[in-house]
């Protein structure tokens, strides 16, 4: 399969500077930047075991897109045809594509951390959940999938932000956001937390527990932060009662009269 129609597959685009999140005028730093953001999101240390086949093919899917649109030539093949070149060197199928990330950023788990703390409630988080919530209009499912560096006990701090955009206008009221019904808030958190026990048992029965573990670094749980969600949830069964699906009336009233 050609690595536009493996794109397609996995990121539902087969336009490569689509799967980077990147414009087709992206300048060589864009591209790196937008490849670096991507291949964070998809790692596959942040999944549990049975999902680190599927994470692994799409993060080496995501490794080729680099690879061709940062080489000058298969770049302009590229734009010129909208195929590529398969039997090029960049692709070659014996290349180690986590070896290549890792080599690509000398990433460390200082600066995983320092990319966190300083993507969390910054410009740049904003601008991707604005921009998650008009792809997936509205769908929290797939905004907090794409969303970097978030888990479910972010859910209250990003709701917050898209519901400040819609009422300021910025954003348009989409009924899968502002109806959404607690049930289905709370099977994402179920399915959540289920996720991290799992990560956490699978750490805990290979003895993996140093500071350089990338994993266990994504994994980590804040229990204040755990608290948080569960006052939101509180939260909205006092301000919605038993009929969480009218959730979002107030949030569309409010958009109407802008």
């Amino acid at each position: 399969m050609a690595l536009p129609q493996q794109c397609e597959a996995v990121f539902g685009t087969a336009d490569l500077y689509g799967a980077l999140g990147v414009r087709r005028d992206a300048s060589p730093q864009e591209i790196r930047r937008g490849y670096h953001r991507a291949s964070l999101r998809l790692h596959p240390d942040r999944v549990p075991p049975e999902q680190k086949e599927e994470a692994t093919r799409r993060f080496q899917i995501l490794g080729k897109v680099y690879a061709v649109l940062s080489d000058t030539k298969q770049r302009a093949l590229y734009d010129e045809t909208g195929t590529v070149d398969e039997e090029a060197e960049v692709l070659r199928e014996d290349r180690d594509w986590l070896e290549y990330w890792q080599l690509l950023f000398k990433l460390t788990v200082k600066d995983i951390e320092d990319f966190q703390k300083s993507y969390k409630n910054s410009a740049e988080e904003l601008a991707d959940v604005k921009a998650a919530y008009l792809n997936f209009e509205g769908d929290m499912d797939r905004i907090m999938e794409s969303v970097m560096c978030a888990d479910y006990t972010d859910e209250p701090r990003i709701r917050e932000m898209i519901e400040r955009a819609i009422e300021s206008g910025e954003l348009p009221s989409y009924k899968a956001f502002v109806r959404e019904s607690k049930q289905k808030m709370m099977s994402r958190r179920r399915r959540a937390e289920k996720e991290a026990k799992e990560a956490k048992k699978t750490k805990d029965e290979l003895g993996i527990g140093g500071e350089n573990d990338l994993q266990a670094l994504i994994q980590r749980r804040s229990k204040d932060r755990e608290k948080e969600m569960d006052d939101f949830l509180a939260h909205l069964e006092a301000k919605y009662g038993n009929n969480a699906k009218k959730g979002g009336k107030k949030t569309a009233a409010k958009k109407r009269k802008t």
